[in-house]
Formats: C-alpha cells, structure tokens, sequence
C-alpha cells in the first residue's frame, strides 16, 4: 500500500511541471537527426487550442499530466482500442490494460508490439529529464502528443508499465 502511495504522490509532482521538452526522441524531429518518421500532424497552437478542450490541450501539447484517480478510462473494463485523441491514431489495445494501483490507465504494451519491436506501433519513447532523473516518456509517433510515461516495474512478459493520461486517449469500443 505505501508503495502505491509513493508512486501516487510521485504523479502528483508531474501536474507542477508543464513545458517539458523532450530530448532525443526517436523519430520526432525534436533533437534527434536520424528521424524515423515525419509528424503527419502539423497543426498551429492556436489550432490544436481550438480542436482540443484545455485539459487535452495542457496534457497532450504541453505535456501536463491529469490528476491520479481522475481520468475517465482508469476503471474502463471495455473491449476496445485507445486512439490518440489528438490525431485518432490507434494506440493501446483493452488486452494489454491493467491495474497497476498508481491512478493512470496501465499498459503493458504498445498495439503492434511485436516481441520488443516498437516500430510498427503509434509511438516512440523520448527521454525526460525534466524531473532531474531520466523517465521515458511515451508520445503519439503520428502528432507528437504527449501520452505519459513507461516505467520497467510492469507485469510480465513485458516488465513495462505504460502510465498513459485518460484525457490523452479516446477509447473505441470493440464492434460486437
């Protein structure tokens, strides 16, 4: 229980640093020059603004993060797919979603993940110093949308733990 408190209270911390930038990340054009990608998503700020409620904005373009225990999909029991909510881009499938007790919707894989190849998913890890130690933060691959963070305390196989934002995600229901 104080294990789930801690890393709670670590989230909280989070909501007091928005307008990180991320360095290095792999196939954004931010930083890096071997860009695997190109974002097919290039709108204004004064257009993602408008496109975007405030908490979507804050979280996904300035890279906030919702309060734990608030986010709408964090008990979501649903067959499904979470899309990105900035550009639609499948993200995360309802099968790889856990409860990891840490107030974030958990994941223990990207959708496409095939073994440890990520290149056939939605996103790209970028590493985040803005705390002072290094995080892995997890990102959109087509809009560059802040999604959360992945951390190596997951369940296996995989050891990951994708804490991903519920007002980054717009779920999909499975048709039935």
């Amino acid at each position: 229980m104080a294990r789930l408190l801690r890393r709670a209270l670590r989230g909280l911390l989070l909501l007091e640093a928005p307008g990180r930038l991320a360095r290095g990340c792999a196939g954004s054009g931010r930083g890096d020059t071997g860009s695997v990608t190109k974002s097919k998503c290039s709108l204004s700020e004064a257009d993602w603004q408008r496109k975007l409620t405030p908490e979507q904005f804050y979280v996904t373009r300035e890279k906030g993060t919702e309060a734990p225990f608030s986010g709408m999909y964090l008990n979501n029991k649903e067959t499904g797919m979470y899309h990105c909510v900035c550009c639609d881009s499948p993200l995360f499938s309802s099968e790889k979603k856990y409860c990891s007790g840490t107030g974030w919707p958990s994941f223990s894989e990207a959708h496409g993940t095939k073994g440890s190849d990520e290149s056939h998913t939605g996103i790209l890890r970028c590493l985040d110093t803005s705390l002072g130690c290094p995080r892995m933060e997890v990102v959109c691959k087509q809009c560059e949308a802040h999604l959360g963070h992945v951390f190596p305390d997951g369940p296996e196989p995989t050891g990951q733990r994708f804490c991903i934002n519920s007002v980054a995600l717009k779920f999909k229901p499975s048709k039935p």
